[in-house]
């Protein structure tokens, strides 16, 4: 009883699998629950450039002037930085890989859904920029502009503090006045709290005894925030730490904000150019403290030209940073400790091999670009995607459905459990799909990724064919239902593992050697071949548990044919 109890409860967790991918797979099929069906439509296959349609790009990447030993670092470099590059056009799921073509290093850049071949050609090719910027001194014109801006910032403030203080609405002034996002829409009402709850300046104003609820506070409160005009709106006893009532008191109040704005607030403004750039880098590369047993270290190494500007930079920033740029936005900001001379210095920080890595790289993408050339280019329209993908369908679903009539056919109730298992099969594979997105591994789906799917069908059926001849074979020997399906699988699973591995070893030697098309054929081929070994080994052999009891061996015919049990 127990054993039958684990049968049930293992087929049941095989439908409900089936139930969740079929929804996922075929949406459609629950239309009729419409939060259902908006919430699982929206999952998509990813589909590939010959599917959608888009740019395919390749360039030649020109490495004769780098160093043998740094091509290989050189070209991942310039491989990363082309992906950057191409995350900011918002495709999904854009390819860029390196190729070879003969002794040519290519970088291939694919990018499905988008027209404008032009813009794609001009951020790709662009050289990324890394550069070193000083603070701006405090006479700077930016220094300057903000000192412009907080003086009208305040003159403001004390306009509106004066309407405050003649009776106007104070809740109406905040809503329309405030630039604090947090009280600004509650008409600046700060609630009741604690003394040491704000910055000091706002506490020691509204703790004070002498301020009334009620009243505006009759001057600018100013703060590391900004101005602050504060009307208190009443107090109250608060419990003491102990418990007790004592002299402790909440306050409620109010205020607008007028903000303080600083320089520090905007990199791009904070530092200035020194004109040092990453053409005047010769080298990145990781250091050790002491002869390799302390904390890993950055040693950068310039040119003729860049020593000398480091020399001049580094003795008037001594104690100051020096902020390190990759295209326009800021990376690293480490401070310069002394006069740097030689055209020698290091970046120290609290690294670890992982972080000194990343950053060594992301130095590297800016120091080392790449000469790239487009030698190829090609703009595939949608339309000549769609028919070949209905074709693939449609040959697919007639594929399907000549496998299910054969299996019926030929193996009659086995086939039927078959064909529910290829059918799970597919719903599965589908849902994996879909659910990729949401992973680091999205995968993209194209034609020959479609013909990967619908070999791996055939594969899918080939060890429940393997499992139902052998089955088959123990019957005509005259043994019991239950006894020859447990020989069977026994009997067929080192020629079902073989088939797989050997099949799988085929699509990891594709998948590291291959490219584009290849590729993504290998990949979702490897894909079906893993899905279809756990369909058959584990979903068939639990469904066929749980549907053959005795009822079977009374009337195995319905498994093979009587001329099958005389042979």
């Amino acid at each position: 009883m127990k054993q039958h109890t684990k049968k049930r409860l293992y087929f049941a967790e095989v439908l409900l699998l089936g139930l969740v991918c079929g929804i996922i797979a075929y949406p459609q099929a629950v239309k009729f629950i419409p939060p259902l069906f908006n919430a699982v439509e929206k999952l998509m296959v990813n589909e590939g450039l010959d599917l959608q349609g888009g740019i395919h790009l390749e360039y030649k990447a020109d490495v004769s002037q780098v160093p043998s030993e740094q091509v290989s670092d050189a070209l991942s470099a310039a491989e990363a930085v082309i992906e950057r590059r191409v995350n900011a056009f918002g495709v999904g799921e854009p390819l860029v890989q390196l190729s070879r073509s003969g002794t040519e290093q290519r970088i291939i850049v694919e990018l499905p859904g988008i027209k404008d071949i032009e813009q794609a050609k001009k951020m790709i090719k662009e050289t990324p920029f890394l550069e070193f910027r000083e603070l701006a001194p405090e006479d700077s014109d930016a220094v300057k502009q903000f000192d412009t801006m907080n003086a009208a910032a305040k003159e403001q403030a004390q306009v509106i503090l004066e309407r405050a203080r003649s009776g106007e609405d104070f809740g109406q002034l905040a809503t329309e006045f405030s630039q604090d996002p947090g009280s600004k829409d509650k008409a600046g009402d700060l609630d009741f709290v604690t003394k040491g709850t704000f910055v000091p300046e706002f506490d020691a104003v509204i703790f004070d005894s002498n301020f009334k609820s009620g009243e505006v506070y009759p001057s600018l409160v100013e703060s590391q925030f900004g101005w602050h005009i504060i009307k208190k709106i009443e107090e109250r006893p608060a419990a003491a730490s102990d418990g007790s009532e004592g002299d402790a008191r909440e306050v409620r109040a109010a205020h607008i904000l007028f903000i303080k704005r600083s320089i520090d607030q905007y990199p791009e403004l904070q530092y200035v150019a020194t004109g040092l750039t990453g053409k005047n880098l010769k080298k990145v590369s990781i250091d050790y403290q002491s002869q390799g047993i302390g904390s890993p270290q950055v040693a950068l190494e310039f040119d003729s030209d860049g020593a000398t500007l480091l020399a001049e930079i580094s003795k008037r920033n001594v104690g100051k940073q020096l902020a390190i740029f990759i295209d326009h936005e800021i990376f690293s900001a480490p401070t310069i400790q002394q006069e740097l001379l030689g055209g020698k210095a290091v970046v120290t920080s609290n690294f670890t091999s992982k972080t000194v890595n990343e950053y060594v790289k992301r130095l590297n993408e800016g120091a080392l670009p790449v000469p790239i050339a487009l030698v190829s280019q090609q703009s595939v329209d949608a339309s000549l995607g769609q028919p070949a993908l209905q074709k693939s369908l449609f040959a697919g679903l007639v594929g399907l459905g000549a496998v299910a009539i054969f299996m019926i056919f030929y193996y009659r109730f086995l086939g039927l459990i078959a064909v529910f298992a290829l059918l799970l099969y597919t719903a599965m594979l589908l849902t994996i799909f879909k659910l990729s997105v949401f992973t680091p591994f999205a995968i993209t789906v194209t034609l020959s990724g479609i013909a990967g799917f619908i070999l791996s069908i055939g594969i899918a059926v080939d060890a429940n064919v393997l499992i139902f001849e052998r089955t088959r074979e123990e019957l005509s020997y005259g043994k019991g239902v239950a006894k020859s399906i447990k020989e069977g699988f026994r009997r067929a699973w080192p020629s079902i593992r073989d088939g797989h591995v050997s099949t799988l070893i085929t699509t990891f030697i594709l998948i590291g050697t291959g490219t584009g098309f290849v590729k993504g054929f290998a990949i979702i081929l490897a894909l079906g071949v893993l899905l279809s070994l756990f369909t058959a080994v584990v979903l068939v052999r639990v469904t066929m548990d749980f549907l053959i009891g005795e009822w079977m061996e009374r009337h195995p015919r319905v498994l093979v044919s009587p001329k099958k049990l005389l042979e």
